[in-house]
């Protein structure tokens, strides 16, 4: 897979009716924004084109005089206000100006700050950190440490890089947040196959960023860290599976927080006659033609492999706790348009702001709709407008549904945002209606050799049982043994509530970083890779500091630490997630809130802009 560098496109070679052809695969606003750039005209703000025509007709003639090399592209990057005002139109006037910082940051239109440049090389090197894991937020810390000429070694378990998309591979898995977003914001790829693609083409992209990035040498493969002790003075031990030690000065935790699979706790799981699968460990030798299959749970992971394996087994039993709410996606498994393809390739930045409308569509203005209104009296929404969404929604999932007694059990009774919300285009419900699928919704009583008895008494028999019953969330760093300073370790720091400063940093555990720590978690918007350079960008923020002031180790003070869980703790309760009818693996066994970020996305991109030395203990 080849990686595309922002700001720079292929050479334009087709034919002006090739081109043509192209433009009518379009995303206009991104072409018309685009066409801005290119040309800084700005009469092309002006009304007239909203015309659709007007505008493939201007961008034609723009195009192929590019190709003509009768007019060049204005490389020179604009400035702030000049961004403003495009997001403005684009966006139809609701961007305000301090967003622009952080949008211009991740469309690539700020030129890079190589910071490490002012700090001797020979300081850097003296240095050395450790990353546990090579998944999508280790591969990103490696590639900052590589740039900044830090001494690194990343601790991977598998036997690839990749993570989660290494990791899981049951049939249907993808992505659900689009993929000209879901890659990071400075090795863009622009050839993505599908919207939202499978777990293939994901795991090949990053595979392809550390092939490009060289970072195989400095990973340890099929070596998984059982434990790391704060020896002091800024140095940390870590112990491998095979007993091997070394010694690092900061330690990069990258494990994630959907990483180790979960079982249901139910009775006689163990003494099953047939086969079990995760589907986080998914078995590709076991063939499921003819085969009786239950799935436990209706998540997304048994969203996406339902209807697959439907097509194959002869029945498949899918056991639900609660419903998900469906958000509507109609091209959720869509290919990539080739005029679109083309222009992401070829017409300069185009890519820009087309990743600038995906994120500005799915940014903040949903965490209102997702606010409490503490005067509204109903438990199945939370204010107007989720009212509104709750049966805007529900009339979509109507509309699919041609059976009453199975509507019932497919429109959930917790208001929309309370749990995972699930980007649907059909497949499900229409699998549902299979006649070789049922929706149980029964508790169950215990599992048997032969299958699966339920508390009315009733059972059902099963060739193989699938657990699509999602990851220890709440097991941040499980289950390595951490001990920080003074010998504290951090199971009984955190016991079932963990919490971290900006989900980065823990009191007590100098140099230890976390990406996608407690509270990191987003639900209203956005895309884990924003949030992960973020935290990457805050965390060489920190190394630098240790180096430039001449520091061997930080760790934030425990009162800004605790007003911070608090202020967290107060904005959880007053969202969707945190009402107390509310049950999912957003909370730990008290009903506390432990992965979610209650916040607005430039809030997190603010406070993790740059360290402030005062939150932290210096030594």
């Amino acid at each position: 897979m080849h990686i595309d560098t922002p700001n720079q496109t292929g050479a334009i070679t087709e034919t002006t009716p090739e081109i043509d052809l192209a433009l009518g695969d379009a995303h206009f606003p991104s072409l018309h924004m685009a066409l801005l750039q290119i040309t800084r005209d700005e009469s092309l703000f002006h009304e007239q084109y909203a015309d659709t025509e007007l505008l493939r007709r201007t961008a034609l003639d723009t195009i192929t005089a590019l190709r003509d090399g009768k007019r060049t592209v204005n490389t020179e990057l604009p400035d702030a206000g000049f961004v403003h005002t495009m997001m403005q139109h684009m966006a139809g006037g609701n961007v305000p100006e301090e967003y622009v910082p952080m949008m211009m940051q991740e469309m690539s239109l700020l030129e890079p700050d190589p910071w490490y440049e002012d700090i001797p090389a020979e300081t850097r090197g003296k240095l050395k950190v450790a990353v546990i894991g090579a998944g999508m937020s280790g591969i990103l810390t490696a590639i900052r440490l590589q740039e900044a000429g830090i001494p690194f070694v990343v601790f991977e378990k598998n036997s690839e890089v990749g993570g989660t998309w290494f990791e899981n591979s049951y049939p249907g898995c993808r992505v659900d947040v689009p993929n000209h977003f879901y890659c990071y914001s400075f090795a863009p790829n622009y050839s993505w196959s599908s919207h939202f693609s499978k777990r293939d083409e994901l795991l090949d992209y990053f595979i392809a960023i550390v092939d490009q990035y060289d970072l195989r040498p400095h990973i340890h493969f099929n070596n998984d860290v059982t434990s790391a002790e704060y020896v002091d003075d800024g140095c940390w031990q870590l112990t491998t599976q095979d007993g091997t030690t070394e010694q690092f000065n900061a330690i990069v935790s990258a494990v994630g927080q959907l990483n180790r699979p979960k079982l249901p706790d139910i009775a006689g799981l163990n003494d099953f006659a047939g086969t079990t699968i995760h589907s986080a460990q998914w078995r590709s030798d076991v063939d499921l033609t003819g085969k009786k299959v239950v799935v436990i749970g209706t998540g997304a992971s048994a969203f996406q492999l339902v209807p697959e394996i439907a097509e194959q087994a002869e029945h498949v039993s899918v056991l639900q706790r609660s419903a998900p709410w469906l958000m509507p996606t109609p091209d959720y498994h869509d290919a990539v348009e080739p005029g679109h393809q083309w222009l992401l390739q070829h017409l300069p930045y185009y890519a820009n702001w087309y990743r600038f409308w995906l994120f500005w569509s799915g940014c903040d203005s949903f965490l209102p709709t997702l606010t409490v209104d503490l005067a509204w009296q109903r438990t199945d929404s939370i204010n107007a407008a989720n009212e509104a969404l709750r049966q805007r929604t529900t009339e979509y999932i109507s509309g699919q549904v041609h059976n009453d007694a199975l509507l019932k059990k497919v429109i959930p009774d917790y208001p929309i945002g309370g749990k995972r919300p699930l980007r649907d285009n059909g497949m499900w419900l229409t699998a549902l209606q299979r006649d070789n699928v049922d929706l149980i919704t029964h508790s169950i009583r215990k599992v048997t050799q032969d299958g699966v008895t339920f508390e009315n008494g009733e059972s059902i028999t099963a060739d193989v049982i699938i657990c699509a019953t999602g990851f220890q969330a709440d097991h941040f760093l499980w289950p390595m043994n951490i001990v920080g300073r003074d010998g504290i370790k951090l199971d009984d720091f955190w016991g079932s509530n963990p919490k971290a400063y900006l989900g980065i940093t823990v009191p007590q555990f100098p140099n230890l970083f976390c990406l996608y720590g407690p509270n990191t978690n987003l639900v209203h918007g956005g895309s884990i890779i924003f949030h992960s350079e973020c935290q990457v960008n805050y965390i060489m923020g920190c190394l630098t500091t240790l180096l430039t002031e001449g520091q061997r180790s930080l760790e934030p003070r425990s009162e800004v630490a605790e007003a911070f869980y608090d202020r967290v703790d107060e904005a959880n309760q007053q969202r969707a997630w945190g009402r107390p009818q509310v049950k999912s693996w957003y909370k730990n066994s008290e009903g506390r809130v432990t992965q979610n970020w209650p916040f607005r996305l430039v809030d997190y991109w603010r406070d993790t802009k740059a360290p402030d030395a005062k939150d932290f203990i210096w030594r």
